[in-house]
């Protein structure tokens, strides 16, 4: 477990979900990023496909993770043999990180509440 305090549940008393990065737990933007963490740069085209996204779609989502400084864009070739490829940043990996551990201890936190409700219940499974 990571020693980072956005992943603790008992920061402050506050749930993890208090702590979550909304930039990175968007849907597209978690996906963008970790398919970025496995394969540090990859193409505007691949991500796109991979991804089942248009072409719009995916260069908002961009911008903004662009914005927060979680991906790095950069284009090559010319004219018609231009290419767009993207690559995660350090605080764009230490993010998705992030996001990884808290969803690890919401995860735990729900399976620990439901073998306390199994407990509860009792071996019938009625409480008795």
């Amino acid at each position: 477990m990571s020693d980072d305090p956005r992943i603790h549940a008992d920061d402050e008393g506050l749930h993890p979900l208090a702590h979550i990065d909304e930039t990175v737990h968007q849907r597209v933007r978690l996906g963008i990023l970790a398919v970025l963490a496995d394969t540090d740069d990859a193409d505007f085209s691949h991500l796109r496909r991979t991804l089942g996204l248009t072409d719009g779609n995916l260069g908002r989502h961009l911008e903004v993770l662009v914005r927060h400084d979680y991906v790095s864009v950069s284009t090559t070739g010319a004219g018609r043999r231009r290419r767009t490829w993207v690559g995660i940043t350090r605080r764009g990996r230490s993010a998705l990180e992030i996001e990884v551990q808290l969803l690890r201890v919401l995860l735990a936190g729900r399976a620990g509440a439901e073998e306390a409700d199994e407990r509860r219940r009792g071996p019938r499974g009625d409480g008795a």
